[in-house]
């Protein structure tokens, strides 16, 4: 049987951290799926569109993972992919303490879907999407947390 996993996140964007967590991950698995998921209460900085691209670009030489979009519950997600583990990053014990959380619920609507949790490398611990955005936004360097060039902000 093919395991295959999910890499489920907002992406917004896609950061060396999760490039981080991805290259530990994927010699557990024969195929990861970088699920971009939708939250209609949150405005994004990058359409879904521009986080495929840009992510699938990343990993075009790479056959065992894909990009998808997807919106809902995650464990939904999971299942209609027939994924049985569900990979997260962990920076901290603030990351430790949600993801526990989040994986106990999960596995009560997907009992048969484990959540693995990855520690980040520790040069990847202060690198979060939120603060590429700040630095994007400003004007600031932000190429030391990001493989990719963003487009120019706009107000």
């Amino acid at each position: 049987m093919e395991k295959t996993a999910v890499f489920a996140g907002s992406f917004s964007p896609f950061t060396k951290g999760h490039e981080d967590i991805i290259a530990k991950a994927l010699p557990l698995f024969d195929k990861i799926i970088i699920a971009i998921g939708h939250n209609y209460q949150k405005k994004d900085a990058f359409t879904v569109e521009q986080r495929i691209h840009w992510i699938s670009d990343l990993y075009a030489g790479e056959p065992r993972i894909s990009v998808r979009a997807y919106t809902g519950l995650t464990t939904e997600f999971c299942r209609q992919e027939k994924a049985r583990y569900l990979i997260r990053g962990v920076r901290n014990i603030l990351d430790f303490s949600q993801e526990q959380e989040m994986a106990d619920i999960n596995q009560q609507l997907y009992p048969d879907l484990e959540t693995m949790l990855f520690l980040a490398s520790a040069q990847c611990r202060v690198i979060s999407s939120s603060l590429v955005r700040e630095l994007w936004s400003l004007g600031a360097d932000y190429s030391p947390y990001l493989s990719y060039k963003l487009p120019d902000y706009q107000q």
